[in-house]
């Protein structure tokens, strides 16, 4: 099995093998020192479990008794080919998970068929899991290690406070650096990517050292570059480091690299500018304590021809060489390369060492800037959105974090707007939140004039950077724009910074072209349109935190406008539809998960300041000058409740559960408001002809509290910092009793409409989320189509809610009258899908090409 290389294999052993085992692995982790709870108050059900497998004939048992216990971790790490296995296996990512039941700690295995539930966040830290059935895995090569491996759980609810003071019954567990249980492999992978470096093995105390020069001897880059094919041995580099790549893992199962990393540096000295090469082991040691700026001597280094289709980020300073036909390479071993960080004090003048120079420019600059343009920001953050997954195109398994952002920096009205990847910095990316300073290097820009909204965006390089709040002592600091921004931050209010700051939410960036011809153009999938039936499939194999857009056909049937205050009574029925759309590992797990998320609409369905008040049948019509640009972003608040329907919109539905039926027992009141609503909800009569004869119907409409984008309080940044983080691979305990999400306020909303959409063949449905909201810009409608319109353009920068609270009536009746002149009428919808995880799955409509844009 694959722990024969000698990785520690701490687990259960048999009766009378607990003392301590005197023989060590490499890593110096004994095999296990095991304690036994018998005198220690009440037994522990892990040592039940252990006993009960260990006395078994079979390598795996029911437990005799089945007790809750506490997840504190859930670690990834990358399974290497068992010597069996003939054919190379596509990555395939293991998932050690710790266990507490509340007398002691485990660690255990996951089998391989329950890894779905990592990917769906159903299995995190922090719930309740129930296990029932176990098994033993032994280690061969090891006396008395094995491993108890899970084969069969129920995850329960999240537990409102969990103890860390339970000890490790093997104490192997606890030994520092931390090990997997299975595989050749060192270490832990980052939970959600594989760029963030993660875990213990990661060094950050290399300090520069004053270097005694008189025996060393230098050899520039221009000089090496002419020389180095010829020459054995290597003199000295003096160099700064002006450019450092995030990490690349290049781990693979039937590779045997015990720490595959590399990354890039970009060095030059006054002769010219080069790419270094830090490979596997070196990375873990260095990565961390080498930054931007500082000066390197390098010894012991290997230099090989150069990829020749990398590309190298340019010079800082023009008038430097940029040499691409050799790299320079450093290792842990062959050679071993010797790295010295030489004190600024002790850096001469007469090495003429490039100064770093930064491409610093400002809002009111990037219009004019040309596409994939390199530049420089820094600003206030005024809007950071959730952490989002995107699946990379050589695997499966394997994803991009990365999240939107909104940096102002007073020079327009408009912020930049930045798509931010995981720059192997998390303990930056996962901290930051609105009113921020903030810095970030090497952004290319993104454009296209000739679309309609036009395209203008930032995204990060494999050299981006990222600073925060705290900025002196940094190489940046004397450029003339970062002082005029600090100037202006100085003459700013704490008012102003709250009042205009978001948080979090379903951010829908960025905007798609006018036309689906164009469209087409810009997307690049193996097939453009998606099938209504096989949109079911599409969602359930979405990952946590992975959004994905897709395209469908169809004909618009129903539309509801669903204001801030939504009837409540319906919340669970719904949810209980919506549920039994979702795949589930047991009946008994969709029970619970609908129980969880009828508790939680009971929460969230208060979530608005303005009451429970339906607004009349009759809308007032906006005239072209008072009204404003309808657009999707995130400043909506998004009310995720549906409105109930009445009996007569209801009719009989013989195929579909009648999800409204706890309304017939209300008051008259209450059915008297529900009618009101009538005119903000239009149905075709085709709906009215087919849906009785549907084969599906997918409910996907609901909008969750994660999605709906906040106020920013900064008082409570910690916590709405981790709700709209990824979950944490290790259990963090709250600091006293946390807030509700449902509690703060959300961002300017206009409420959100319940779009349904027939399939061609008029055999499917599905029910998807529209969430409108205002621009900062006015519209002139009288020449374009409202409903049209407002897909077409995405919120940019948060604005506050017009006083009149009259508007959002009329622009929800504007948009259902347009949707009236699309009866039966063919289109192409363009859908956002989302998976929050914990069973939880949001389908928003981005965009309608009709028939008169899609040409």
């Amino acid at each position: 099995m694959s722990g024969e290389l000698g990785q520690p294999q701490a687990g259960p052993s048999h009766a009378g093998l607990d003392l301590p085992n005197p023989e060590r692995n490499r890593a110096g982790v004994p095999g296990g020192v095991i304690r036994r709870a018998g005198a220690q108050g009440r037994r522990s059900w892990i040592q039940k479990v252990l006993e009960q497998i260990t006395d078994s004939p079979l390598q795996w048992v029911t437990p005799s008794e089945v007790v809750p216990v506490a997840v504190l971790a859930v670690q990834r790490y990358l399974l290497e080919d068992e010597p069996r296995d003939t054919i190379p296996k596509p990555p395939l990512y293991c998932y050690d998970v710790t266990i507490s039941d509340g007398v002691y700690q485990e660690k255990c295995y996951l089998d391989p068929s329950l890894n779905f539930l990592v990917y769906k966040n159903i299995l995190k830290v922090g719930i309740e899991m129930k296990i029932s059935r176990v098994s033993c895995l032994y280690n061969e090569k090891r006396l008395g290690q094995g491993i108890l491996c899970i084969d069969n759980v129920h995850c329960g609810e999240t537990l409102e406070d969990i103890s860390l003071e339970t000890p490790f019954r093997n104490s192997a567990h606890e030994e520092v650096p931390e090990r997997p249980l299975r595989g050749g492999k060192s270490h832990y992978l980052a939970l959600w990517n594989n760029e963030d470096p993660y875990g213990d093995i990661w060094l950050t105390n290399k300090q520069p050292e004053e270097h005694n020069f008189n025996n060393t001897k230098i050899i520039s880059l221009s000089h090496l570059e002419m020389t180095w094919s010829n020459r054995r041995n290597f003199p000295a580099l003096l160099v700064r480091i002006l450019h450092k790549s995030k990490l690349r893992y290049y781990g693979k199962p039937d590779k045997k690299m015990i720490e595959p990393y590399q990354t890039f540096l970009e060095v030059a000295d006054s002769s010219g500018t080069v790419s270094v090469i830090m490979w596997n082991a070196l990375c873990p040691e260095w990565y961390k304590s080498l930054r931007v700026g500082l000066v390197l001597l390098l010894q012991d280094y290997s230099v090989k021809k150069s990829y020749p289709f990398r590309m190298q980020p340019l010079p800082v300073d023009p008038q430097i060489k940029l040499i691409s036909t050799m790299e320079i390479c450093l290792n842990l071993r062959d050679p071993p390369t010797n790295i010295i960080i030489i004190p600024e004090k002790q850096v001469k003048p007469e090495w003429r060492l490039p100064k770093l120079n930064h491409r610093f420019i400002t809002r009111s600059e990037l219009d004019d800037m040309p596409e994939n343009h390199i530049c420089d920001v820094i600003g206030i953050l005024v809007f950071v959105g959730r952490v989002q997954r995107s699946k990379k195109k050589e695997s499966r398994e394997d994803f991009w974090s990365y999240r939107w952002i909104h940096i102002a920096d007073g020079t327009s009205e408009q912020p930049f707007i930045v798509e931010l990847f995981s720059t192997s910095q998390p303990e930056i990316f996962e901290n930051i939140y609105p009113m921020t300073y903030f810095v970030c290097t090497q952004l290319k820009l993104v454009r296209n004039d000739a679309q309609v909204p036009k395209l203008l965006y930032l995204t990060t390089t494999n050299e981006s950077r990222v600073f925060l709040t705290g900025h002196r002592g940094q190489p940046y600091t004397n450029d003339i724009k970062v002082k005029n921004f600090i100037h202006w931050i100085k003459t700013r209010t704490d008012s102003e910074e709250v009042r205009t700051t978001v948080i979090g939410g379903y951010y829908p960036y960025p905007p798609v072209p006018e036309t689906f011809s164009k469209y087409s153009n810009s997307v690049k999938v193996e097939s453009l349109l998606t099938a209504i039936s096989e949109v079911r499939k599409e969602i359930e194999d979405l990952q946590y935190r992975e959004q994905k857009r897709i395209a469908i056909q169809g004909i618009i049937t129903v539309i509801k406008y669903i204001p801030h205050a939504s009837a409540t009574e319906n919340a669970s029925a719904s949810e209980t539809l919506r549920n039994a759309n979702r795949p589930s590992t047991s009946q008994a797990t969709r029970r619970e998960n609908q129980s969880q998320e009828r508790d939680n609409n009971k929460q969230y369905q208060d979530d608005d300041p303005m009451g429970s008040q339906y607004f009349p049948a009759t809308h007032e019509s906006l005239s072209p000058t008072k009204k404003k640009r309808i657009l999707q972003g995130p400043c909506a608040k998004l009310i995720p409740v549906p409105q109930p329907e009445t009996s007569a919109q209801r009719g009989n539905r013989p195929d579909t559960p009648n999800i409204f039926q706890r309304r017939e027992s209300t008051s008259a009141g209450v059915q008297g408001k529900a009618r009101k609503t009538i005119s903000d909800r239009w149905e075709s009569p085709l709906w009215r002809e087919k849906k009785f004869g549907l084969i599906d119907h997918f409910h996907y409409s609901c909008v969750h509290p994660e999605s709906i984008p906040r106020k920013f309080i900064f008082e409570q940044r910690k916590f709405l910092t981790e709700q709209f983080n990824s979950q944490p691979a290790k259990y963090i305990p709250p600091e006293g009793r946390p807030p509700k999400l449902e509690d703060f306020k959300s961002a300017r909303s206009l409420g959100h409409f319940e779009v349904t959409i027939l399939g061609l063949n008029h055999e499917i449905a599905i029910d998807v989320a529209f969430l409108p909201m205002y621009s900062p810009e006015d519209l002139r409608t009288s020449q374009i189509d409202t409903l049209l319109t407002c897909m077409n353009y995405s919120c940019v920068y948060p604005q506050e809610t017009p006083g009149n609270d009259r508007l959002p009536r009329a622009l929800a009746g504007d948009i259902i009258k347009a949707v009236t002149k699309l009866d039966k009428v063919h289109i192409v919808g363009i859908l956002d899908i989302c998976n929050l995880g914990n069973n939880k799955v949001e389908v928003y409509l981005h965009k309608i090409y009709s028939p008169t844009n899609t040409s």
